[in-house]
């Protein structure tokens, strides 16, 4: 598989667990970012991205998922512990995951974007809370 993913994360545990996740799911890693800049310098790199809502600019995790989906088409799933922050949905993003997440479920949710990317159906991890498309 040649797609990659961003993961941004301010935490640095965090993201280097997610890293791990991602290669051993058989996929690269663009880049990880703790902030809006670092995200958007990646963008152009990334085909999936994991995104946090609260970053170490603040709370811009929202706006970077719908920039990264609207002007790079990236597939964007947030993963947070405060997944009402991002409940209404945001324009061309896939959904959200509550953290903590369980490795198999990164697995799944990556399946699902690879999916969703090549526009196959794809089966809804049983913890991610879809938006509307």
């Amino acid at each position: 598989m040649d797609e990659k993913v961003l993961i941004v994360e301010d935490e640095m545990l965090i993201a280097l667990d997610l890293e791990y996740m991602v290669e051993s799911n058989g996929l690269k890693v663009a880049g990880v970012a703790n902030s809006m800049a670092r995200a958007m310098a990646a963008a152009p790199y990334a085909d999936i991205a994991l995104v946090d809502v609260n970053l170490s600019d603040g709370p811009t995790g929202p706006a970077i998922g719908r920039m990264l989906a609207e002007q790079y088409g990236i597939a964007v799933i947030f993963m947070t512990a405060n997944p009402e922050a991002v409940a209404g949905g945001i324009a061309g993003t896939l959904g959200v995951l509550r953290k903590p997440v369980q490795p198999g479920m990164v697995a799944q949710t990556l399946k699902y974007a690879l999916r969703r990317i090549s526009g196959q159906l794809a089966a809804v991890p049983s913890d991610m809370q879809v938006f509307a498309a």
